[in-house]
């Protein structure tokens, strides 16, 4: 019967400095994909300071943070859903519809015009929750759903889309276009929310929940953990976001147009990502998704600046970006994995 040959026990001076090698790629990998989006940023903002005397100005950055405004709103909803491993196609409807509805109820009052497209886009976030937490059928099925409704429920509200309302109220006309210290009022409003967002986030039980849910919902349940509201309260989140941010962009342009909001929850959903977000949740920031909505604004802007470039290279250069992102991501958690 022959013995086994026992495997070498590396010495303990070998074991130490593997293991802090192996936490030092850690480290490193894990800033990088925390702050890759914004390490890309600063790059494009230096050359853009460099090649385009224009984008220098105040007022063009101003142009960059009023436009990143409702998509800033509508990323950070998704953020919170794509941390728990969810998705939400919905938003681009809920956006759209958000922005007639303001426009319609603000013939009321400027309370009206912000409490219609709450209350109704937090509604459909609600049922999104519920179905997905309680009845188990797949975000993109639910959501998908809930998008053809809502765009559904906003062209039977403007007659097929054939009638524009206009912002009845003038308060609520200078959110949109008021500004304090010539920043615009709906800027301050985003920095506010996503501060919040932010403090909810790394500061709660309900932003340590979302974290959970996302690495193992079946854990995150032996731990405890709320799983089912969690995922209920993100997705009400995300609707009441892409409702606010459709109606401080009908406060902007005075109406409420329907035909805005195609594409922008793949807008939303590069923007979490190329911010660091991983797409199987668990992992991400909320600075990181600021980081991804600013470069594909620059970008846009950037467009703009050069002025014989059509803007659907934006879409080219943003599905470039989210697909090269995405490769990375995964690079990075093998790599995470195997040290």
């Amino acid at each position: 019967m022959g013995i086994a040959a026992k495997t070498p026990t590396p010495p303990p001076e070998q074991a130490a400095a593997d293991v802090r090698k192996a936490e030092r790629t850690d480290r490193i990998v894990g800033t990088v994909q925390r702050q890759g989006a914004l390490a890309v940023l600063v790059v494009v903002v230096l050359i853009a300071l460099a090649a385009f005397p224009n984008f220098r100005s105040f007022d063009n950055t101003g142009t960059i943070l009023v436009a990143a405004a409702p998509p800033m709103l509508i990323a950070l909803g998704m953020t919170f859903v794509i941390l728990t491993g969810g998705i939400d196609l919905s938003v681009g409807s809920l956006y759209v519809l958000g922005g007639v509805l303001a426009a319609w109820a603000s013939q009321y009052g400027f309370v009206a015009a912000f409490a219609a497209p709450l209350l109704v886009c937090g509604a459909i976030g609600v049922a999104n929750g519920l179905l997905i937490a309680y009845t188990r059928m797949a975000p993109f099925i639910v959501t998908l759903a809930a998008l053809l409704g809502a765009r559904g429920l906003m062209r039977a509200i403007s007659s097929e889309g054939s009638e524009t309302f206009l912002v009845k109220s003038d308060a609520f006309r200078r959110l949109g276009n008021g500004s304090f210290l010539d920043i615009g009022y709906q800027v301050w409003l985003v920095v506010a929310l996503v501060v919040l967002g932010m403090v909810l986030l790394a500061r709660t039980r309900f932003g340590h929940a979302v974290y959970a849910v996302g690495g193992s919902a079946d854990a995150a349940a032996l731990m405890g953990i709320a799983v089912h509201r969690t995922k209920v309260w993100v997705y009400v989140m995300s609707g009441l976001l892409a409702g606010l941010a459709g109606a401080i962009n009908a406060a902007k342009l005075g109406s409420g147009v329907t035909v805005l909001g195609t594409g922008m929850e793949l807008d939303a959903i590069a923007a979490v990502v190329i911010g660091g977000t991983l797409l199987t949740g668990g992992a991400g920031t909320i600075a990181g998704t600021i980081a991804g909505v600013l470069l594909l604004g620059v970008i846009q802007n950037l467009i703009n600046q050069v002025g014989n470039v059509n803007s659907n290279w934006q879409q080219v250069i943003s599905g470039t970006f989210l697909a090269l992102v995405v490769v990375a991501q995964t690079y990075l958690v093998k790599l995470r994995r195997v040290s």
